[in-house]
C-alpha cells in the first residue's frame, strides 16, 4: 500500500462542548495518511496518476471554516469523509489534536482509521 501523508497541518475552527469554545476559533493540528488508490504513480511519474495533496488541503480548509464541531471524534470523522469520498482514497488515518487546551499538556486529541484496510 503506499501512503502519501500530511503532517502539522495547522489552522482554526470552532469546536468545543462549552460555550466559549463555540465563539472563538482554537488552533487545530491535523496530521493525515491517505492511501492512493494505485501505485501507478510511483511507475509512470505523471501527476495525474496521484492524489493532489495540495488540493486535500485547500478542501479541508475551506469545510472547517463553514462548519463547527462539538467533538474532535466528529471533526476528524468529517476529515476522512472528505478524503473516502470526495478523493477516492480506499484508506485514511486521521490525527486532529488541540493545542495547548490543558495545562502542562501540549497536544490532545483522536485519530481514527476509516476505509478498505481496517476492521
Amino acid at each position: 500500500m503506499d501512503i502519501i501523508f500530511i503532517r502539522e497541518l495547522k489552522t482554526k475552527t470552532l469546536i468545543g462542548i462549552y460555550p466559549w469554545e463555540r465563539k472563538v476559533a482554537q488552533a487545530i493540528q491535523i496530521d493525515i495518511e491517505i492511501a492512493l488508490p494505485t501505485s501507478k504513480a510511483c511507475q509512470t511519474d505523471n501527476f495525474e496518476d496521484t492524489l493532489d495533496y495540495a488540493s486535500i488541503i485547500k478542501r479541508i480548509n475551506e469545510s472547517l471554516s463553514q462548519k463547527q464541531f462539538s467533538l474532535l471524534e466528529a471533526l476528524a470523522e468529517h476529515i476522512a469523509q472528505i478524503i473516502l469520498i470526495e478523493f477516492k482514497a480506499p484508506w485514511t488515518k486521521v490525527n486532529v489534536a488541540k493545542l495547548s487546551m490543558i495545562r502542562d499538556v501540549k497536544k490532545i486529541g483522536i485519530s481514527i482509521e476509516r476505509g478498505l484496510y481496517t476492521s
